[in-house]
Protein backbone atom coordinates (compact mmCIF):
# COMPACT_ATOMS: atom_id res chain seq x y z
CA UNK A 1 0.00 0.00 0.00
CA UNK A 2 2.85 2.33 0.91
CA UNK A 3 4.67 1.48 -2.35
CA UNK A 4 1.54 2.18 -4.41
CA UNK A 5 1.17 5.55 -2.76
CA UNK A 6 4.78 6.43 -3.53
CA UNK A 7 4.25 5.44 -7.16
CA UNK A 8 1.50 7.97 -7.48
CA UNK A 9 3.49 10.71 -5.78
CA UNK A 10 1.84 10.52 -2.37
CA UNK A 11 4.69 10.85 0.11
CA UNK A 12 3.12 12.29 3.24
CA UNK A 13 2.57 9.42 5.66
CA UNK A 14 2.32 10.17 9.35
CA UNK A 15 4.21 7.33 10.95
CA UNK A 16 6.14 6.91 14.18
CA UNK A 17 4.69 10.13 15.61
CA UNK A 18 3.01 9.74 19.02
CA UNK A 19 -0.53 11.01 19.45
CA UNK A 20 -1.20 13.89 21.83
CA UNK A 21 -1.26 12.92 25.50
CA UNK A 22 -4.90 13.26 26.54
CA UNK A 23 -7.87 11.58 28.19
CA UNK A 24 -6.07 10.38 31.29
CA UNK A 25 -6.63 11.01 35.00
CA UNK A 26 -4.13 13.59 36.25
CA UNK A 27 -4.55 12.33 39.82
CA UNK A 28 -4.73 8.57 39.43
CA UNK A 29 -1.84 8.59 36.97
CA UNK A 30 0.46 10.51 39.33
CA UNK A 31 1.82 8.20 42.01
CA UNK A 32 3.97 10.90 43.62
CA UNK A 33 0.96 13.24 43.94
CA UNK A 34 -1.22 10.53 45.47
CA UNK A 35 1.47 9.68 48.00
CA UNK A 36 1.97 13.35 48.90
CA UNK A 37 -1.75 13.93 49.42
CA UNK A 38 -2.03 10.95 51.77
CA UNK A 39 1.25 11.67 53.55
CA UNK A 40 0.51 15.33 54.21
CA UNK A 41 -2.99 14.92 55.58
CA UNK A 42 -5.59 15.17 52.82
CA UNK A 43 -6.58 11.54 52.26
CA UNK A 44 -10.14 12.54 53.11
CA UNK A 45 -10.59 14.32 49.75
CA UNK A 46 -9.31 11.61 47.39
CA UNK A 47 -12.70 11.17 45.75
CA UNK A 48 -12.89 14.85 44.79
CA UNK A 49 -9.27 14.89 43.62
CA UNK A 50 -9.94 11.83 41.47
CA UNK A 51 -12.92 13.59 39.91
CA UNK A 52 -10.84 16.70 39.29
CA UNK A 53 -7.98 14.63 37.88
CA UNK A 54 -10.31 13.16 35.25
CA UNK A 55 -11.40 16.67 34.31
CA UNK A 56 -7.81 17.94 34.04
CA UNK A 57 -6.73 15.06 31.81
CA UNK A 58 -9.77 15.35 29.58
CA UNK A 59 -9.03 16.40 26.00
CA UNK A 60 -11.61 19.21 26.11
CA UNK A 61 -10.08 20.76 29.22
CA UNK A 62 -6.59 20.47 27.74
CA UNK A 63 -7.93 22.27 24.66
CA UNK A 64 -9.04 25.20 26.83
CA UNK A 65 -5.41 25.72 27.87
CA UNK A 66 -4.30 25.91 24.26
CA UNK A 67 -7.11 28.30 23.29
CA UNK A 68 -6.51 30.68 26.19
CA UNK A 69 -2.91 31.12 25.00
CA UNK A 70 -3.54 31.09 21.26
CA UNK A 71 -5.92 34.04 21.60
CA UNK A 72 -4.24 36.44 24.07
CA UNK A 73 -6.06 39.23 25.93
CA UNK A 74 -6.86 42.51 24.14
CA UNK A 75 -7.05 45.95 25.72
CA UNK A 76 -9.90 48.37 25.03
CA UNK A 77 -9.13 51.69 26.67
CA UNK A 78 -12.24 53.51 25.36
CA UNK A 79 -15.69 52.61 24.10
CA UNK A 80 -17.11 53.76 20.75
CA UNK A 81 -18.29 57.02 22.32
CA UNK A 82 -14.84 57.91 23.62
CA UNK A 83 -15.54 57.05 27.25
CA UNK A 84 -12.67 55.58 29.22
CA UNK A 85 -13.47 51.94 30.09
CA UNK A 86 -10.04 50.25 30.57
CA UNK A 87 -11.41 46.83 29.76
CA UNK A 88 -9.50 43.70 28.73
CA UNK A 89 -11.17 41.10 26.53
CA UNK A 90 -10.30 37.40 26.90
CA UNK A 91 -11.04 34.29 24.90
CA UNK A 92 -14.00 32.32 26.37
CA UNK A 93 -11.60 29.48 27.25
CA UNK A 94 -9.89 31.76 29.78
CA UNK A 95 -13.19 32.35 31.54
CA UNK A 96 -14.07 28.65 31.46
CA UNK A 97 -10.83 27.81 33.26
CA UNK A 98 -11.62 30.38 35.94
CA UNK A 99 -15.11 28.92 36.32
CA UNK A 100 -13.51 25.55 37.09
CA UNK A 101 -11.19 27.20 39.63
CA UNK A 102 -14.22 28.68 41.39
CA UNK A 103 -16.25 25.48 41.22
CA UNK A 104 -13.48 23.59 43.03
CA UNK A 105 -12.65 26.52 45.36
CA UNK A 106 -9.00 26.81 44.33
CA UNK A 107 -9.41 30.54 45.00
CA UNK A 108 -10.55 30.22 48.63
CA UNK A 109 -10.98 26.62 49.78
CA UNK A 110 -8.73 26.69 52.90
CA UNK A 111 -10.36 29.91 54.12
CA UNK A 112 -13.89 28.62 53.58
CA UNK A 113 -13.25 25.21 55.13
CA UNK A 114 -10.09 25.34 57.27
CA UNK A 115 -8.74 22.25 58.96
CA UNK A 116 -6.39 19.33 58.50
CA UNK A 117 -5.31 18.97 54.90
CA UNK A 118 -7.19 22.04 53.60
CA UNK A 119 -4.13 23.68 52.07
CA UNK A 120 -2.86 20.29 50.90
CA UNK A 121 -6.14 19.68 49.07
CA UNK A 122 -5.96 23.12 47.45
CA UNK A 123 -2.33 22.54 46.49
CA UNK A 124 -3.31 19.28 44.77
CA UNK A 125 -6.11 20.96 42.84
CA UNK A 126 -3.87 23.84 41.81
CA UNK A 127 -1.06 21.45 40.92
CA UNK A 128 -3.29 19.65 38.44
CA UNK A 129 -4.83 22.84 37.05
CA UNK A 130 -1.39 24.37 36.48
CA UNK A 131 -0.55 21.43 34.26
CA UNK A 132 -3.43 22.38 31.97
CA UNK A 133 -2.88 26.14 31.94
CA UNK A 134 -0.62 28.02 34.32
CA UNK A 135 -1.03 31.69 33.48
CA UNK A 136 -4.71 32.08 34.43
CA UNK A 137 -3.78 30.66 37.85
CA UNK A 138 -2.08 33.96 38.73
CA UNK A 139 -5.35 35.89 39.35
CA UNK A 140 -6.70 32.88 41.25
CA UNK A 141 -3.61 32.90 43.47
CA UNK A 142 -3.84 36.61 44.17
CA UNK A 143 -7.51 36.28 45.14
CA UNK A 144 -6.64 33.42 47.50
CA UNK A 145 -3.72 35.37 49.00
CA UNK A 146 -5.81 38.50 49.64
CA UNK A 147 -8.02 36.91 52.27
CA UNK A 148 -5.49 37.03 55.16
CA UNK A 149 -5.08 40.75 54.48
CA UNK A 150 -8.75 41.64 54.52
CA UNK A 151 -10.25 39.45 57.22
CA UNK A 152 -8.71 41.52 60.04
CA UNK A 153 -10.54 44.67 58.88
CA UNK A 154 -14.30 44.33 59.38
CA UNK A 155 -15.24 47.32 57.20
CA UNK A 156 -13.44 45.86 54.18
CA UNK A 157 -14.11 42.20 54.99
CA UNK A 158 -17.87 42.75 55.17
CA UNK A 159 -17.96 44.05 51.60
CA UNK A 160 -15.34 41.94 49.89
CA UNK A 161 -14.91 38.55 51.54
CA UNK A 162 -18.37 37.13 50.71
CA UNK A 163 -17.81 37.92 47.02
CA UNK A 164 -14.21 36.74 47.03
CA UNK A 165 -14.92 33.43 48.73
CA UNK A 166 -18.07 32.28 46.94
CA UNK A 167 -18.28 29.89 43.97
CA UNK A 168 -19.36 32.47 41.38
CA UNK A 169 -16.94 33.65 38.72
CA UNK A 170 -18.12 37.00 37.41
CA UNK A 171 -15.81 38.65 34.85
CA UNK A 172 -18.06 41.64 34.15
CA UNK A 173 -16.52 45.10 34.44
CA UNK A 174 -19.05 46.48 36.91
CA UNK A 175 -19.18 48.05 40.38
CA UNK A 176 -18.88 45.45 43.12
CA UNK A 177 -22.48 45.98 44.24
CA UNK A 178 -23.66 44.62 40.87
CA UNK A 179 -21.55 41.46 40.83
CA UNK A 180 -22.06 37.86 41.99
CA UNK A 181 -18.37 37.22 42.65
CA UNK A 182 -15.13 39.15 42.88
CA UNK A 183 -11.42 38.65 42.32
CA UNK A 184 -8.44 40.57 43.67
CA UNK A 185 -5.09 41.44 42.12
CA UNK A 186 -1.85 43.01 43.34
CA UNK A 187 -0.08 46.16 42.19
CA UNK A 188 3.29 46.48 43.88
CA UNK A 189 6.10 46.90 41.35
CA UNK A 190 7.18 50.29 40.02
CA UNK A 191 9.68 50.83 37.25
CA UNK A 192 12.21 52.72 39.34
CA UNK A 193 12.33 50.17 42.15
CA UNK A 194 11.51 46.64 41.09
CA UNK A 195 12.32 44.43 44.07
CA UNK A 196 13.26 47.54 46.07
CA UNK A 197 9.68 48.45 46.97
CA UNK A 198 10.84 51.13 49.40
CA UNK A 199 11.87 53.09 46.31
CA UNK A 200 8.21 53.20 45.19
CA UNK A 201 7.10 56.75 44.42
CA UNK A 202 3.29 56.38 44.29
CA UNK A 203 1.81 58.80 46.83
CA UNK A 204 -1.27 58.37 49.00
CA UNK A 205 -3.00 61.13 50.98
CA UNK A 206 -5.88 60.71 53.39
CA UNK A 207 -9.22 62.19 52.41
CA UNK A 208 -10.35 63.40 55.77
CA UNK A 209 -9.48 61.16 58.72
CA UNK A 210 -6.42 58.93 58.34
CA UNK A 211 -5.85 55.40 59.65
CA UNK A 212 -6.76 51.76 58.96
CA UNK A 213 -9.92 51.36 56.92
CA UNK A 214 -9.98 55.05 55.97
CA UNK A 215 -10.12 56.48 52.46
CA UNK A 216 -7.02 57.79 50.64
CA UNK A 217 -6.24 59.21 47.22
CA UNK A 218 -3.40 57.57 45.24
CA UNK A 219 -1.31 59.15 42.47
CA UNK A 220 1.45 57.21 40.70
CA UNK A 221 2.37 54.49 38.23
CA UNK A 222 2.44 50.69 38.60
CA UNK A 223 4.72 48.89 36.16
CA UNK A 224 3.50 45.29 36.47
CA UNK A 225 -0.14 44.70 37.40
CA UNK A 226 -1.07 41.06 36.84
CA UNK A 227 -4.70 40.12 36.60
CA UNK A 228 -5.44 43.69 35.67
CA UNK A 229 -9.19 43.03 35.32
CA UNK A 230 -9.53 42.18 39.00
CA UNK A 231 -12.26 43.98 40.93
CA UNK A 232 -9.76 45.47 43.35
CA UNK A 233 -6.02 45.48 44.02
CA UNK A 234 -3.82 45.38 47.07
CA UNK A 235 -1.35 48.15 46.43
CA UNK A 236 1.66 49.83 48.04
CA UNK A 237 2.00 53.61 48.20
CA UNK A 238 3.90 56.18 50.23
CA UNK A 239 2.24 58.16 53.02
CA UNK A 240 3.81 60.62 55.45
CA UNK A 241 4.73 57.66 57.65
CA UNK A 242 6.23 55.59 54.82
CA UNK A 243 5.24 52.68 52.62
CA UNK A 244 1.66 51.60 53.27
CA UNK A 245 -0.81 49.03 51.94
CA UNK A 246 -4.16 49.87 50.33
CA UNK A 247 -7.15 48.18 48.78
CA UNK A 248 -7.97 50.00 45.53
CA UNK A 249 -11.19 48.95 43.71
CA UNK A 250 -11.95 49.42 40.01
CA UNK A 251 -15.02 51.51 40.84
CA UNK A 252 -15.66 54.20 43.43
CA UNK A 253 -18.45 54.09 46.00
CA UNK A 254 -20.80 56.11 43.77
CA UNK A 255 -20.43 53.56 40.95
CA UNK A 256 -18.18 55.75 38.80
CA UNK A 257 -14.92 54.41 37.42
CA UNK A 258 -11.94 54.74 39.74
CA UNK A 259 -9.21 56.64 37.82
CA UNK A 260 -6.85 53.69 37.27
CA UNK A 261 -5.92 53.91 33.60
CA UNK A 262 -4.39 50.93 31.81
CA UNK A 263 -1.61 52.31 29.64
CA UNK A 264 -0.74 49.09 27.85
CA UNK A 265 -0.66 45.32 28.22
CA UNK A 266 2.77 43.80 28.66
CA UNK A 267 4.05 41.77 25.70
CA UNK A 268 5.41 38.85 27.74
CA UNK A 269 7.36 35.84 26.51
CA UNK A 270 5.15 33.56 28.60
CA UNK A 271 2.17 33.73 30.92
CA UNK A 272 0.24 34.77 27.83
CA UNK A 273 -3.35 34.18 28.89
CA UNK A 274 -2.93 36.36 31.98
CA UNK A 275 -3.21 40.08 31.23
CA UNK A 276 -0.40 42.07 32.84
CA UNK A 277 -0.54 45.83 32.49
CA UNK A 278 1.04 49.18 33.25
CA UNK A 279 -1.45 51.26 35.20
CA UNK A 280 -1.56 54.99 35.86
CA UNK A 281 -3.20 56.09 39.12
CA UNK A 282 -4.72 59.52 38.63
CA UNK A 283 -6.17 60.19 42.04
CA UNK A 284 -7.58 56.70 42.55
CA UNK A 285 -9.56 56.04 45.75
CA UNK A 286 -8.18 53.41 48.08
CA UNK A 287 -8.68 52.18 51.65
CA UNK A 288 -5.76 51.75 54.03
CA UNK A 289 -5.06 48.21 55.25
CA UNK A 290 -3.21 48.10 58.60
CA UNK A 291 -1.22 51.08 59.91
CA UNK A 292 0.57 53.67 57.80
CA UNK A 293 4.24 52.78 57.30
CA UNK A 294 3.66 49.03 57.69
CA UNK A 295 2.95 48.36 54.03
CA UNK A 296 5.62 45.77 53.38
CA UNK A 297 4.92 43.84 56.61
CA UNK A 298 1.24 43.87 55.67
CA UNK A 299 1.44 42.79 52.06
CA UNK A 300 4.04 40.10 52.79
CA UNK A 301 1.17 38.14 54.37
CA UNK A 302 -0.27 37.81 50.87
CA UNK A 303 3.04 37.50 49.05
CA UNK A 304 3.94 34.45 51.18
CA UNK A 305 0.94 32.60 49.74
CA UNK A 306 1.76 33.83 46.25
CA UNK A 307 5.29 32.46 46.64
CA UNK A 308 3.95 29.09 47.72
CA UNK A 309 1.87 28.92 44.56
CA UNK A 310 5.00 29.74 42.57
CA UNK A 311 6.62 26.66 44.14
CA UNK A 312 3.68 24.31 43.56
CA UNK A 313 3.11 25.78 40.08
CA UNK A 314 6.72 25.12 39.12
CA UNK A 315 6.47 21.57 40.47
CA UNK A 316 3.35 21.16 38.33
CA UNK A 317 5.23 22.39 35.27
CA UNK A 318 7.92 19.79 35.93
CA UNK A 319 5.32 17.04 36.18
CA UNK A 320 3.63 18.00 32.91
CA UNK A 321 6.97 18.30 31.08
CA UNK A 322 8.00 14.92 32.49
CA UNK A 323 4.92 13.04 31.34
CA UNK A 324 5.09 14.70 27.93
CA UNK A 325 8.66 13.42 27.55
CA UNK A 326 7.83 9.92 28.83
CA UNK A 327 4.75 9.66 26.61
CA UNK A 328 6.74 10.59 23.53
CA UNK A 329 9.61 8.26 24.29
CA UNK A 330 7.31 5.30 24.99
CA UNK A 331 5.60 5.74 21.63
CA UNK A 332 8.52 6.69 19.37
CA UNK A 333 10.83 4.15 17.71
CA UNK A 334 14.47 4.97 16.93
CA UNK A 335 17.09 2.52 15.66
CA UNK A 336 14.69 -0.39 16.02
CA UNK A 337 13.67 0.27 19.64
CA UNK A 338 11.40 2.58 21.56
CA UNK A 339 13.18 5.71 22.73
CA UNK A 340 12.25 4.73 26.28
CA UNK A 341 14.22 1.47 25.81
CA UNK A 342 17.41 3.34 24.92
CA UNK A 343 19.62 3.25 28.00
CA UNK A 344 20.88 6.84 27.73
CA UNK A 345 17.34 8.14 27.27
CA UNK A 346 16.33 6.12 30.34
CA UNK A 347 19.06 7.96 32.24
CA UNK A 348 17.66 11.33 31.14
CA UNK A 349 14.01 10.46 31.81
CA UNK A 350 14.73 9.04 35.25
CA UNK A 351 16.72 12.15 36.10
CA UNK A 352 13.83 14.41 35.07
CA UNK A 353 11.48 12.30 37.20
CA UNK A 354 13.69 12.61 40.28
CA UNK A 355 13.72 16.40 39.90
CA UNK A 356 9.96 16.46 39.48
CA UNK A 357 9.19 14.18 42.41
CA UNK A 358 11.51 16.09 44.74
CA UNK A 359 9.84 19.37 43.81
CA UNK A 360 6.39 17.88 44.37
CA UNK A 361 7.34 16.40 47.74
CA UNK A 362 8.78 19.76 48.87
CA UNK A 363 5.68 21.69 47.79
CA UNK A 364 3.28 19.43 49.64
CA UNK A 365 5.42 19.43 52.78
CA UNK A 366 5.08 23.22 52.77
CA UNK A 367 1.32 22.91 52.21
CA UNK A 368 1.10 20.77 55.36
CA UNK A 369 3.00 23.45 57.30
CA UNK A 370 0.41 26.00 56.12
CA UNK A 371 -2.32 23.77 57.56
CA UNK A 372 -0.48 23.26 60.84
CA UNK A 373 0.19 26.94 61.47
CA UNK A 374 -3.41 27.45 62.62
CA UNK A 375 -2.72 25.33 65.70
CA UNK A 376 1.04 25.78 65.95
CA UNK A 377 2.30 29.29 65.43
CA UNK A 378 5.90 28.05 65.44
CA UNK A 379 5.21 26.74 61.95
CA UNK A 380 5.30 30.39 60.82
CA UNK A 381 9.07 30.31 61.23
CA UNK A 382 9.35 27.15 59.15
CA UNK A 383 7.07 28.57 56.46
CA UNK A 384 9.02 31.82 56.30
CA UNK A 385 12.30 30.01 55.66
CA UNK A 386 10.96 27.07 53.67
CA UNK A 387 9.00 29.24 51.26
CA UNK A 388 12.06 31.35 50.45
CA UNK A 389 14.21 28.23 49.97
CA UNK A 390 11.64 26.53 47.74
CA UNK A 391 10.88 29.68 45.76
CA UNK A 392 14.60 30.08 45.07
CA UNK A 393 15.44 26.50 44.15
CA UNK A 394 12.40 24.87 42.57
CA UNK A 395 11.33 27.89 40.56
CA UNK A 396 14.86 28.23 39.22
CA UNK A 397 15.23 24.54 38.35
CA UNK A 398 12.07 24.31 36.25
CA UNK A 399 13.42 26.18 33.20
CA UNK A 400 16.30 23.74 32.62
CA UNK A 401 13.93 20.88 33.29
CA UNK A 402 11.49 22.08 30.63
CA UNK A 403 14.28 22.45 28.09
CA UNK A 404 15.56 18.92 28.71
CA UNK A 405 12.07 17.47 28.39
CA UNK A 406 11.64 19.33 25.12
CA UNK A 407 14.91 17.88 23.85
CA UNK A 408 13.67 14.37 24.69
CA UNK A 409 10.78 14.97 22.32
CA UNK A 410 12.97 16.50 19.64
CA UNK A 411 11.87 18.77 16.81
CA UNK A 412 8.14 18.19 17.20
CA UNK A 413 8.43 19.25 20.84
CA UNK A 414 9.68 22.67 19.74
CA UNK A 415 6.68 23.23 17.45
CA UNK A 416 3.81 25.52 18.36
CA UNK A 417 0.77 23.32 18.83
CA UNK A 418 2.71 21.04 21.14
CA UNK A 419 2.46 21.79 24.85
CA UNK A 420 6.23 22.01 25.39
CA UNK A 421 6.82 25.52 23.94
CA UNK A 422 4.19 26.90 26.32
CA UNK A 423 5.71 25.04 29.28
CA UNK A 424 9.16 26.32 28.32
CA UNK A 425 8.04 29.95 28.04
CA UNK A 426 6.14 29.67 31.29
CA UNK A 427 9.04 28.11 33.18
CA UNK A 428 11.09 31.26 34.09
CA UNK A 429 8.10 33.31 35.20
CA UNK A 430 7.66 31.91 38.71
CA UNK A 431 11.36 32.43 39.43
CA UNK A 432 11.18 36.12 38.51
CA UNK A 433 8.02 37.49 40.04
CA UNK A 434 7.19 37.64 43.73
CA UNK A 435 10.89 38.15 44.37
CA UNK A 436 13.58 36.81 42.03
CA UNK A 437 16.44 34.44 42.86
CA UNK A 438 18.74 36.84 44.69
CA UNK A 439 15.84 38.21 46.74
CA UNK A 440 14.82 34.71 47.85
CA UNK A 441 18.36 33.51 48.56
CA UNK A 442 19.14 36.60 50.63
CA UNK A 443 15.79 36.38 52.42
CA UNK A 444 16.56 32.78 53.37
CA UNK A 445 20.11 33.60 54.47
CA UNK A 446 18.97 36.56 56.56
CA UNK A 447 16.27 34.43 58.16
CA UNK A 448 18.85 31.78 59.11
CA UNK A 449 21.19 34.43 60.54
CA UNK A 450 18.60 36.48 62.40
CA UNK A 451 15.84 34.07 63.40
CA UNK A 452 16.87 31.44 65.90
CA UNK A 453 13.37 29.98 65.71
CA UNK A 454 13.48 29.52 61.93
CA UNK A 455 16.93 27.97 62.02
CA UNK A 456 15.90 25.57 64.78
CA UNK A 457 12.78 24.56 62.86
CA UNK A 458 14.92 23.90 59.79
CA UNK A 459 17.37 21.76 61.77
CA UNK A 460 14.51 19.83 63.35
CA UNK A 461 13.10 19.15 59.89
CA UNK A 462 16.44 17.96 58.53
CA UNK A 463 17.09 15.79 61.59
CA UNK A 464 13.92 13.80 60.89
CA UNK A 465 15.75 11.93 58.16
CA UNK A 466 18.99 11.31 60.05
CA UNK A 467 19.99 7.69 60.08
CA UNK A 468 17.89 6.77 57.04
CA UNK A 469 20.65 7.19 54.46
CA UNK A 470 24.41 7.39 54.99
CA UNK A 471 24.90 9.75 52.03
CA UNK A 472 22.31 12.12 53.51
CA UNK A 473 23.97 11.96 56.93
CA UNK A 474 27.36 12.91 55.46
CA UNK A 475 25.74 15.70 53.45
CA UNK A 476 24.09 17.08 56.57
CA UNK A 477 27.41 17.06 58.44
CA UNK A 478 28.97 19.21 55.73
CA UNK A 479 25.94 21.51 55.49
CA UNK A 480 25.59 22.48 59.14
CA UNK A 481 28.84 24.52 59.37
CA UNK A 482 27.67 26.57 56.37
CA UNK A 483 24.69 27.75 58.41
CA UNK A 484 26.87 29.42 61.03
CA UNK A 485 26.70 33.22 60.51
CA UNK A 486 29.80 34.68 58.92
CA UNK A 487 30.88 37.65 56.80
CA UNK A 488 30.71 35.68 53.51
CA UNK A 489 27.18 34.32 53.84
CA UNK A 490 25.62 36.94 51.60
CA UNK A 491 28.22 36.34 48.87
CA UNK A 492 27.62 32.59 49.07
CA UNK A 493 23.86 32.83 49.55
CA UNK A 494 22.90 31.00 46.37
CA UNK A 495 25.31 28.15 47.01
CA UNK A 496 24.20 27.71 50.62
CA UNK A 497 20.48 27.92 49.98
CA UNK A 498 20.78 25.54 47.05
CA UNK A 499 22.35 23.01 49.41
CA UNK A 500 19.64 23.65 52.00
CA UNK A 501 16.99 23.05 49.33
CA UNK A 502 18.52 19.72 48.34
CA UNK A 503 18.72 18.68 51.99
CA UNK A 504 15.07 19.59 52.58
CA UNK A 505 13.97 17.70 49.48
CA UNK A 506 16.03 14.67 50.50
CA UNK A 507 14.60 14.77 54.02
CA UNK A 508 11.00 14.74 52.79
CA UNK A 509 11.71 11.92 50.32
CA UNK A 510 13.53 9.83 52.93
CA UNK A 511 10.74 10.29 55.46
CA UNK A 512 8.26 9.18 52.78
CA UNK A 513 9.95 5.77 52.95
CA UNK A 514 10.10 5.20 49.20
CA UNK A 515 13.59 3.78 48.81
CA UNK A 516 13.50 3.75 45.01
CA UNK A 517 13.16 7.55 44.79
CA UNK A 518 14.92 8.66 47.98
CA UNK A 519 18.01 6.50 47.46
CA UNK A 520 18.32 7.62 43.83
CA UNK A 521 17.89 11.26 44.81
CA UNK A 522 20.57 11.10 47.50
CA UNK A 523 22.97 9.18 45.28
CA UNK A 524 22.57 11.61 42.38
CA UNK A 525 22.19 14.95 44.21
CA UNK A 526 24.05 14.71 47.53
CA UNK A 527 27.38 13.19 46.50
CA UNK A 528 30.47 14.82 45.08
CA UNK A 529 29.57 13.51 41.64
CA UNK A 530 29.14 16.28 39.06
CA UNK A 531 25.49 16.74 38.17
CA UNK A 532 25.35 19.76 35.93
CA UNK A 533 23.22 18.22 33.19
CA UNK A 534 20.32 15.80 33.21
CA UNK A 535 21.20 12.27 32.17
CA UNK A 536 24.27 11.82 34.37
CA UNK A 537 22.79 9.44 36.95
CA UNK A 538 25.05 6.84 38.60
CA UNK A 539 24.87 3.30 37.22
CA UNK A 540 23.43 1.92 40.45
CA UNK A 541 20.08 3.68 39.91
CA UNK A 542 17.17 1.62 38.54
CA UNK A 543 16.05 3.99 35.80
CA UNK A 544 13.46 1.63 34.34
CA UNK A 545 11.65 1.28 37.66
CA UNK A 546 11.61 5.05 38.15
CA UNK A 547 10.17 5.59 34.66
CA UNK A 548 7.51 2.93 35.20
CA UNK A 549 6.46 4.66 38.42
CA UNK A 550 6.06 8.09 36.79
CA UNK A 551 4.42 7.04 33.51
CA UNK A 552 0.73 7.60 32.86
CA UNK A 553 -1.07 4.53 34.19
CA UNK A 554 -4.70 5.56 34.37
Amino acid sequence: MKDAALTHGHTHHIENQPEELKDYNAYLSDTALQEAVRREGAAWCIEELTQFGALMGNSETIKLGYQANEYPPRLKTHDHLGRRIDEVEFHPAYHQLHEIDRQYAIHAGPWNNPGKGAHVKRAALGYMMNQVEASHCCPTTMTYASVPLLRDYPELAKIWLPLISNEFYDPRNLPIEQKKGASLGMAVTEKQGGSDVYANSTQAKAIGESGPGKKYQLIGHKFFVSGCMADAFTMLAQTEKGLSCFLVPRFKEDGSKNPMEIQRLKNKMGNIANATAEVELRGAMGWLIDEEGKGLQTIIKAIAYNRFDCISGSAAGMRQATIQAIHHCQNRFVFGKKLSEQVLMQNVLADLILESEAATAFAFRMARAMDEVENNQEQRHFIRLGTAVGKYWICKRVAGHAYEAMECIGGSGAMEGHMMPRLYREAPINAIWEGSGNVQALDAINTIMRSKESKNMLLAELNLAKGKNIIYDHYLEKLLPLLTPNSQMEFNARKIIGKVALAMQASVLLCANNELISEAFCLSRLTDQEHYLYGSLPEAIDCQAIIKRAAINA
